[in-house]
């Protein structure tokens, strides 16, 4: 099956000279949430602008449902929907009114059907009549995604959803966007909370200083590059890890009772076993252990800094 979106040889140079956009390829599947995660700058507001039509790319392709995005702009435009960062809308206009008006900016004839499901799928039925001023953070960013889903859209790109909002809404956030892709919306993401990425995405990209990193489907990602850490606390204060245990690469506390592991968990052996003995055998005695999978947040972070 063709993706639904095509990016091709991309890039994207402003007149300063800046290289915001570095030979992107990227492909997305029809029905998928692809989280796209990077450090502020990285490019991932500027990917978005081109794709959706916003800016113009200095080089490359584009398609949106084999239209592309240049040529063919109308049918391409109207297969999206796009939720900025920013707050947009206008403040003294009703709930009901804005969502309504944003549908016809795309042509499409009125549906009041449409707009009360979607007011209904995003908890906002019951202010419908008041005015967007009066709404709190959640709902406003609530309102600017049924503003987005107005004329029916198969592609949503949401750039920090969750921006500002507390964590019960975020939460409230992650059911909506399931709900979407249940009814078959293809969603993309941005974000600079890594939970969200671990808890909604089937795949992750990483960009950096304008390049795409690593694009991975997510359970692959964690078992590819995740690692296990092992805590052990130590029954007595430990003054320096001993010479015989440097091959480990233990990092020991501030406070000298506790030891920490790192192995890898595609690794045949993850050397536990010997680290025991050896640790029995220098006359070091444990009190407990403990292990932690590393977090998509470490995975990101070693990413991000590496040369």
């Amino acid at each position: 099956m063709s993706p639904i979106i095509s990016v091709s040889n991309l890039s994207k140079t402003y007149g300063s000279g800046f290289k915001a956009l570095k030979g992107i390829n990227l492909d997305i599947a029809k029905g998928e949430i692809f989280a796209l995660l990077g450090p502020n700058g990285a490019g991932k507001t500027t990917l978005i602008s081109i794709i959706c039509g916003i800016a113009n790319p200095s080089e490359g392709r584009i398609a949106i449902g084999g239209h592309d995005i240049i040529k063919d702009y109308r049918a391409a435009r109207s297969m999206i929907g796009l939720v900025p960062q920013e707050l947009h809308t206008d403040a003294f206009e009703s709930v009901w009114a804005t969502v309504s008006f944003s549908r016809g900016l795309f042509g499409k004839p009125k549906n009041p059907a449409h707009i009360e499901k979607v007011l209904k799928d995003l908890s906002l039925w019951d202010k419908k009549d008041n005015k967007i001023i009066t709404l709190s953070g959640g709902m406003k960013r609530r309102v600017m995604i049924a503003k987005a889903l107005s004329h029916e859209p198969q592609i949503l790109f949401l750039d920090e959803p969750t921006a500002g909002v507390d964590v019960e809404l975020r939460k409230g956030m992650w059911e909506v966007v399931r709900t979407l892709q249940a009814a078959g919306v293809t969603i993309i993401l941005t974000t600079h909370y890594i939970e969200e990425a671990e808890e909604m995405a089937d795949r992750i990209g990483v960009i950096n200083k304008g390049e795409i990193i690593l694009i991975e489907d997510k359970a692959t990602l964690m078992q590819k590059l995740g690692k296990k850490e092992l805590t052990l606390q130590l029954q007595s204060k430990l003054d320096a890890i001993p010479a015989v245990l440097a091959a480990y690469n233990l990092e020991l506390s501030s406070d000298g009772r506790t030891v920490t592991y790192d192995y890898d968990t595609k690794g045949d052996r993850t050397g536990i076993t010997s680290l025991l003995n050896d640790l029995r055998n220098a006359g070091i005695r444990i009190s407990d252990l403990d292990t932690r999978q590393s977090s998509l947040e470490d995975i990101f972070v070693s990413l991000v800094r590496a040369p």
